[in-house]
């Protein structure tokens, strides 16, 4: 028996690095893939798995392949809804230090609802998150006093934010720093340059990388796969595919508000322990949006994880 770390998933095939380094293509076991685990992929980057080797022939080659059979238990994962499946989650990358989330709010387009349903999601599973404000050199000024009051609101929740720029390499040195002996995976729309990003902090990788549409400022895929890379100054690095929607899976509806940090601290103060901050008379959160205490953009968020399924309605 084997122990490894996946370091790329391509959906069917794992490849798994022992800790001396050997690389092994692996499939999971029969009997595993149909064990307790309610997503498309029962596998994922950065778990750690338990694999024997079997030797085969193809094309008049012998190969080991390897069979996963075991994964130890997860520190953490972050998830996202199936894309064919939406009632199914995808679990995006498992044991992770930082979640970076990579956004440009104009090319292309990032909302603050992507934004805060990303962060409530990392909040669940308790991974602390790095927001990344990339393409600052495209910026008007009208568009970076927007950026700047964006920033602020998530500074003051208590998220560290970078603004970055990979033609100026305006703050590649701090995000390197951020990065630097942890394992971070790195989320965000298609086109907002996390591939260029990646590319700048580890060259040897050489990532593809494609422009923006210009008919829609949309972003086009160039990660096909999740990967994890080793980097060269401490840690690693797990590059994952675009994400178009973000939809939230695995909370009920009293839960939410504990995901956004302002809300749930402000919550102490309402009259009912149980308020959903929708209706209820004597609401501490309702008073400190209209004080703008808690931005508007942060409680409409919430609210919509309120309205998205029925599951997520409230039921107080």
């Amino acid at each position: 028996m084997k122990k490894g770390i996946v370091i790329k998933s391509t959906g069917s095939w794992y490849t798994v690095e022992t800790e001396n380094g050997d690389l092994f293509e692996c499939k999971i076991k029969g009997k595993f893939r149909i064990k307790d685990i309610k997503s498309t992929n029962p596998v994922a980057v950065g778990d750690k798995v338990e694999f024997t080797v079997q030797s085969s022939q193809n094309d008049d080659k012998e190969q080991n392949i390897g069979l996963i059979s075991g994964i130890e238990d997860r520190k953490n994962y972050i998830i996202r809804r199936s894309q064919n499946l939406s009632k199914q989650s995808h679990i995006i990358a498992a044991n992770i230090d930082q979640a970076i989330l990579v956004v440009t709010l104009f090319y292309p387009v990032t909302t603050t609802t992507f934004i805060d349903r990303y962060l409530a999601s990392a909040e669940a599973y308790r991974i602390p998150v790095l927001i990344v404000f990339n393409k600052n050199d495209r910026l008007t000024e009208a568009q970076k006093i927007t950026l700047n009051s964006v920033i602020d609101v998530y500074k003051k929740i208590g998220y560290t934010c970078i603004t970055t720029s990979a033609t100026t390499m305006l703050g590649i040195e701090v995000l390197k720093d951020a990065l630097k002996d942890k394992i971070n995976v790195v989320n965000g729309h298609s086109g907002v340059g996390k591939s260029t990003l990646i590319n700048i902090l580890e060259p040897g990788l050489k990532l593809k990388t494609m422009d923006i549409s210009d008919v829609h400022n949309t972003g086009k895929h160039t990660t096909t796969f999740t990967t994890l890379y080793k980097l060269s100054f401490g840690g690693y690095i797990i590059d994952t595919p675009g994400i178009k929607a973000f939809g939230m899976l695995e909370m009920e509806a009293w839960e939410i508000s504990h995901y956004f940090p302002e809300i749930f601290k402000i919550s102490a103060h309402c009259q009912y322990t149980n308020c959903s901050h929708t209706h209820e008379p004597g609401c501490a959160v309702k008073r400190a949006v209209e004080k703008k205490e808690i931005a508007q953009t942060r409680f409409t968020s919430y609210l919509g994880l309120l309205e998205t399924d029925d599951k997520y309605r409230p039921a107080f």
